[in-house]
């Protein structure tokens, strides 16, 4: 809980550094957004009424297969891609298909939150085509909206250590600044596989841990 109100100003330190790519995919926002807000508050009630054992136990399996997602993002991205534009010729539809596995992300997110950046990324990766530095913009927007959704649920809960909540959040919005803007920057080819570098090692790290 603390963790998920401390990564607020990171995540908006990210979405502000990548604004320019964010504005330009307004109609984008319009229905990921609040997929990813209500994903956000959904993992956010399941994380305060069930337990975290479980969950812990499948987030590194769920960590490298947005890893591997991302690593393939290109043959499975024209296949999912196929695959909507043969079920649904309406584009209203195929919003839609686009935004459950995003508000699914979302979930995890308000849930566990590690890794999460990986998972959205991966699900924009197959779903949309598009450069990765534009959709990595566009998860940051996306993350913000979920992590926001479930920290504003986190407030009434009586569970938040605010003094650590602090200290994380000055941190947070260190790195979420920088983290932007080198995203921003760097080659979408050097990103992709920087992104599944460290996916795969936070994956390693809860095996192990």
């Amino acid at each position: 809980v603390t963790n998920t109100v401390a990564l607020v100003p990171g995540y908006l330190g990210a979405t502000l550094a990548q604004w320019q790519d964010i504005r330009a995919q307004k109609a984008r926002l319009s229905y990921l957004l609040p997929a990813s807000a209500l994903g956000g508050l959904m993992g956010g009630w399941l994380l305060l009424n069930t337990g975290e054992k479980l969950f812990r136990e499948i987030v590194p399996y769920l960590i490298l297969l947005a890893s591997l997602l991302l690593a393939a993002q290109d043959p499975v991205r024209a296949w999912v891609l196929r695959r909507i534009e043969h079920a649904n010729a309406h584009a209203a539809r195929e919003n839609w298909l686009i935004a459950l596995p995003v508000g699914l992300g979302a979930i995890y997110g308000g849930y566990f939150g590690a890794g999460l950046s990986v998972i959205v990324l991966a699900v924009l990766g197959v779903v949309l085509e598009d450069t990765l530095t534009r959709l990595n913009a566009l998860k940051q927007a996306i993350a913000f909206s979920g992590n926001l959704a479930a920290a504003i649920f986190f407030l009434f809960s009586g569970q938040v250590d605010w003094g650590a909540a602090a200290l994380m959040a000055l941190g947070a919005l260190a790195g979420g600044a920088l983290g932007g803007r080198f995203a921003g920057q760097v080659k979408p080819a050097v990103l992709r596989w920087v992104v599944v570098l460290v996916g795969l090692v936070v994956a390693v790290f809860y095996w192990v841990g």
